[in-house]
């Protein structure tokens, strides 16, 4: 008999290690996700700043090609693309009959919205303005209505 308590007690005593260590794994868990997370939304908060740098560089190697009279502008443009395709398409190159300068090689994807779908400003718009004038491409935003780990909105970034 004294045996068979051993063998129960055993039994016992497993389960309740086996219980202990789901729960400290349960635990570890729930304090885990929030945490990976986080880490997902700060990769693409990376991806998206790197991203609105590479557009408003380009634009402004744009704007610096049409000061310097490399490439043909139009008058009301004040120097600035037409669009975000005119970086990726390219501009004639004044003085040379092949000769194409291209600012992007492609449209960058918002990593918020998934899309190539940005806002764009023109010069002539308001700073904070979420419509485009259409004339030409001084700024570009995300349209995402989302709010960034720091609390800001990714659309005013």
């Amino acid at each position: 008999m004294a045996k068979r308590r051993n063998r129960f007690s055993d039994k016992a005593f497993m389960l309740i290690e086996l219980i202990a260590a789901i729960t400290i794994l349960l635990v570890l868990t729930t304090m885990a996700l929030p945490l990976a997370r986080n880490e997902i939304i700060r990769k693409r908060e990376m991806i998206l700043h790197e991203d609105l740098r590479t557009m408003r560089e380009a634009i402004d190697r744009y704007k610096l090609a049409s000061d310097q009279g490399q490439i043909p502008i139009k008058v009301d443009s004040f120097g600035y693309p037409p669009d975000l395709q005119t970086l990726v398409d390219g501009v004639a190159v004044k003085g040379t009959a092949k000769g194409k300068y291209k600012f992007l090689r492609k449209i960058p994807i918002d990593p918020m919205t998934g899309t190539a779908d940005w806002g764009l400003r023109a010069m002539q718009d308001d700073p904070d303005s979420k419509s485009w004038g259409g004339q030409n491409v001084f700024d570009v935003y995300s349209k995402s209505q989302g709010t960034a780990l720091d609390g800001t909105q990714y659309g005013d970034w």
